[in-house]
């Protein structure tokens, strides 16, 4: 049975000593959650496909002090999941606190009629099978650690309509993910929550905010009545790693400014 924090008041708002996986920390939200985490003082491996990417990340954590290690890994490959875990557990003395579970795509199309198979099997298998087979293989890790947290990175399309019908049903799988394994890792100490943006200005979402009649379009839907910033997700994200959350699992919380909440255009 998982037991209850009773460290102090400081220690409850720190990540020191702890060890951490982010998938897809080279850039925009991931990056955020990286820097995040490693100024709470958590010790991070992560990955991306992009060497070049990686590597100029790498130099500016360092350029920081932070602890961060990274590898080249595309996640849609069961091969390379396999070889990350194997790493990260090598790295680590075969304990993980904290696993993010960041990487997603989507390829937006005007209806479902137009996805191709290919289309559909590349978009579950980054969005969903990914993050379920990595989670998986770190179950062993987490485990070990004596009190560990998982949190998925979902969307608000896993609960309304918004950005097409394949990539609402990964997300949708993962919220729902979230929830069983909290149910079942609970007896390991093992917390499972689920981060859920809404529109946030990452570099490749800015491709879409250029076009102005889609950006009002969000904008008059949002109450807070602004796009996102990657940073407040990843202070989400962060906060869930803590000890001052232990007593917060199965959750699917929505950082979208309230646009999940708002039935009226505005």
């Amino acid at each position: 049975m998982a037991v209850p924090n009773t460290g102090s008041r400081s220690s409850r708002w720190s990540l020191q000593g702890m060890t951490a996986l982010v998938t897809g920390g080279s850039k925009g939200i991931g990056y955020e959650i990286v820097e995040e985490l490693a100024q709470l003082g958590a010790t991070i491996h992560t990955c991306s496909r992009n060497e070049t990417q990686l590597n100029e990340s790498l130099h500016q954590w360092a350029s920081k002090g932070y602890r961060v290690t990274g590898s080249v890994c595309d996640v849609t490959s069961r091969a390379q999941r396999e070889d990350l875990i194997a790493r990260v557990s090598s790295e680590f003395n075969g304990k993980l606190n904290i696993l993010v579970n960041n990487v997603g795509k989507n390829i937006p199309k005007a209806t479902t009629l137009d996805y191709t198979e290919e289309e559909f099997s590349f978009m579950i298998n980054t969005n969903l099978e990914s993050a379920f087979h990595i989670t998986q293989l770190g179950h062993p890790l987490l485990k070990a650690s004596g009190a560990a947290s998982i949190v998925f990175i979902s969307s608000i399309s896993g609960l309304v309509s918004f950005n097409g019908s394949i990539y609402g049903a990964a997300k949708g799988a993962i919220n729902q993910l979230t929830k069983n394994l909290a149910c079942e890792w609970a007896k390991y100490n093992i917390r499972t929550n689920c981060v859920a943006p809404g529109p946030i200005r990452t570099p490749l979402a800015e491709l879409h905010l250029k076009d102005e009649k889609l950006l009002n379009g969000f904008i008059s839907r949002i109450p807070l009545g602004r796009i996102g910033d990657a940073e407040e997700v990843s202070s989400m994200v962060a906060f869930l790693c803590l000890a001052a959350a232990s007593y917060i699992t199965g959750q699917t919380i929505y950082v979208d400014g309230g646009i999940t909440v708002n039935g009226l255009l505005i």
